[in-house]
């Protein structure tokens, strides 16, 4: 099924005939086929809504380059278009940094919250990354000063494009121009400064390999999110609730029908 939300066109489905409502919100790159193993599990005591992204899926691109702010409205007026509201929520890496704007600027819309691999805490720069990051602008600058010399000017793009290649994250590099920019404006917005602000109950399910999002962030996450637990998936990477999916499905389905 497909919406027109915020000049993007969304690629959704529901599932399941239960009372109670969850959302599914997956990571950056992903759609909503990597959450299809949890609405599975669930579907049977829960309805289920999985969306494809902007940017991702089946879903058409943000009509122009989108942060974090814009995608959680997006799927707030999906919510209200399909009268989903309040839902409890299961969210993966990018998908909850959406989920914890929403909650933080919109408390009541979720009953219950699970993040795993969330994503939304700024790295700590180390001192190797600060020197990579340098040196980075520093030729990126000169490349800049030499696409505006005719002679050598298309030469430079392409040098610009092997840096971007050399220099850029894996995630970054798949991306056209386009989104590009939009990824930029995701993941440059720290919002460690939201988790305080959470009302909801709150279970992080986090795999202690994962190197994405390492664990140290659920760490501090449970420390800021008022009403919140860890579980820890030993040996899990950034896809653990995938890679430990019997034990992570057990985990989410006892955590959303058990009482507040």
């Amino acid at each position: 099924m497909k919406e027109i939300v915020k000049g993007a066109e969304i690629c959704y489905r529901i599932e399941g005939e239960g009372k109670s409502r969850v959302l599914l919100l997956h990571g950056w790159g992903c759609d909503m086929k990597m959450m299809q193993p949890v609405a599975d599990a669930l579907k049977n005591d829960h309805m289920t809504l999985a969306v494809d992204l902007p940017g991702h899926g089946e879903s058409g691109r943000p009509p122009e380059p989108w942060g974090v702010p814009e995608y959680a409205e997006c799927v707030l007026e999906l919510l209200e278009k399909l009268s989903y509201t309040p839902c409890m929520v299961v969210a993966h890496s990018f998908g909850c940094r959406i989920a914890a704007w929403i909650e933080a600027e919109h408390p009541g819309i979720f009953e219950k919250i699970v993040f795993t691999g969330a994503a939304g805490i700024r790295p700590k720069q180390t001192e190797e990354g600060r020197k990579r990051s340098e040196k980075y602008k520093k030729l990126k600058g000169y490349c800049e000063t030499a696409k505006k010399i005719p002679l050598i000017g298309k030469a430079a793009e392409g040098w610009e494009e092997k840096l971007r290649q050399k220099y850029g994250s894996r995630d970054y590099n798949a991306l056209d121009e386009e989104m590009r920019r939009t990824f930029v404006r995701v993941i440059n917005l720290d919002l460690t400064d939201l988790y305080d602000r959470f009302r909801a109950p709150t279970l992080l399910i986090w795999g202690d390999a994962d190197t994405e999002t390492p664990l140290w962030m659920a760490k501090e996450m449970e420390k800021r999110i008022p009403d919140a637990g860890l579980v820890i998936l030993e040996g899990g990477t950034h896809f653990a609730y995938l890679e430990q999916a019997a034990r992570f499905n057990t985990i989410v389905r006892h955590f959303l029908k058990e009482e507040a």
